[in-house]
């Protein structure tokens, strides 16, 4: 059984412990020195490296090495977009939006993984956002089910978002929660308050990623209200296992300008290789028939 493999089975485990992979704890002295990051949240988060390993939301030690490579051949293009020139785009492309066509595909594992590559650069960082608002993945990963979110902010304006976003002693690492359930969940995610806490997360600072933990394209109409908000929508596909109507179908669902790629999970690199691993291309990659 192959390391995404691994880790996807654990992630379908029934009964797991809610607190996963972080701790709450009062505010305390500033977790990083980087000049452009916004004032600090109400509250932080401990994130155990060792026990998101152990669950098998992080890869294995022996393969950091190998994950950290295939992750910054994903995240290039997607921070030259980020950072590049923004005009004539209609959303913001430093708010990535991470999806994927069917449930299974390992869209939260990439996000989450995404995320921690992200915020190693030296000169970004990077907001986790549960907008999985059905199934809350990431609030349950690190132990945020009961904290205040994303669907606190869409249904209470007065609210300041940056009040929600919990810091971590992970480097410019931080996430919003889901937040409390509420009805009407594709609405709020396609409503002009949402666009409104997406802009004021990036206007906090201008070296600063959004990344969107989005539910599936196809089962759920949270999914494709989340599209018009992204400036950049990263579609996970598994590969041997999603269908190829289905992928294709997600990707009828984005426009030209949204494209930020394909990430192909348990992708064979090549018999040189010997591991699966992912795959980085482009919409039409997946688009063009094979040989």
């Amino acid at each position: 059984m192959s390391l995404v493999e691994q880790a996807m089975t654990r992630l379908r485990r029934p009964g797991e412990p809610t607190a996963e992979g972080a701790a709450t704890q009062p505010a305390a002295a500033p977790l990083t020195d980087r000049a452009t990051e916004p004032a600090r949240a109400a509250k932080q988060i401990i994130v155990d490296i060792n026990l998101l390993r152990a669950r098998g939301y992080l890869p294995e030690e022996d393969k950091d090495r190998q994950f950290a490579d295939e992750y910054r051949k994903i995240k290039r293009p997607l921070i030259r977009k980020a950072l590049g020139a923004a005009g004539g785009v209609a959303a913001d492309p430093r708010l990535i939006m991470v999806t994927s066509a069917l449930p299974g595909d390992g869209k939260t594992f990439t996000s989450v993984n995404l995320a921690f590559s992200l915020a190693r650069e030296r000169d970004i960082s990077v907001v986790l956002v549960d907008a999985d608002l059905p199934k809350p993945h990431v609030s349950r990963i690190f132990g945020l089910q009961q904290e205040r979110g994303l669907t606190d902010a869409l249904t209470d304006e007065s609210l300041s978002i940056e009040s929600l976003v919990i810091q971590s002693n992970v480097r410019g690492f931080s996430i919003l929660p889901a937040g409390a359930s509420e009805e009407g969940s594709s609405e709020l995610l396609s409503s002009n308050r949402m666009r409104q806490v997406v802009k004021s997360l990036c206007a906090n600072s201008p070296r600063r990623i959004v990344l969107l933990d989005s539910p599936p394209l196809l089962i759920t109409t949270e999914g494709p209200a989340l599209i018009s908000v992204a400036g950049q929508v990263v579609l996970v596909v598994r590969a041997g296992l999603t269908p190829r109507r289905a992928v294709l179908d997600a990707i009828g669902m984005i426009d030209e300008g949204r494209a930020g790629g394909i990430v192909l999970n348990e992708a064979q690199m090549g018999v040189m290789h010997g591991y699966y691993g992912y795959g980085y291309g482009s919409y039409g990659d997946a688009a063009s028939p094979k040989p």
